[in-house]
């Protein structure tokens, strides 16, 4: 459901949206880009999604880390986003840029993972007294 408001609108279709953000290094990357006005390397995405997936600094990621982000990226992510048109992924340069729906989808999954955090929190919605 939409607010209204233009800015909040993406201009795809539903489900390419939602292929968009099924995976979390999608959404990292969605993310990365609507932080900065120019196109991001892979390089430097892989080393900022390894930091995050490891809990650690970008300076702490080690060369194997990076590499398995960076494979992932490379040979799936980054082509999966400028199919379905979030971002415009070149191949020769190893490189992403935004398109006009990055900023509204990266928005939407601020707003999303707002919503559902929760610190401290580790029970489920169901309840786990075990009470039936």
């Amino acid at each position: 459901m939409t607010d209204g408001t233009p800015g909040h609108a993406i201009p795809i279709a539903p489900d390419d949206a939602f292929s968009a953000v099924s995976n979390g290094r999608r959404r990292q990357v969605l993310l990365a880009l609507d932080q900065t006005d120019a196109s991001l390397t892979a390089s430097r995405l892989a080393t900022e999604i390894a930091a995050a997936e490891n809990g650690i600094t970008p300076s702490q990621v080690t060369s194997e880390q990076r590499s398995r982000v960076y494979v992932s990226l490379i040979q799936s992510h980054l082509e999966v986003l400028d199919e379905l048109g979030v971002a415009a992924y070149d191949a020769r340069a190893k490189s992403i840029a935004s398109t006009d729906a990055t900023q509204p989808i990266a928005e939407h999954i601020r707003r999303l993972e707002t919503a559902c955090f929760a610190p401290g929190n580790s029970s489920n919605s169901e309840g786990d007294d075990g009470a039936e």
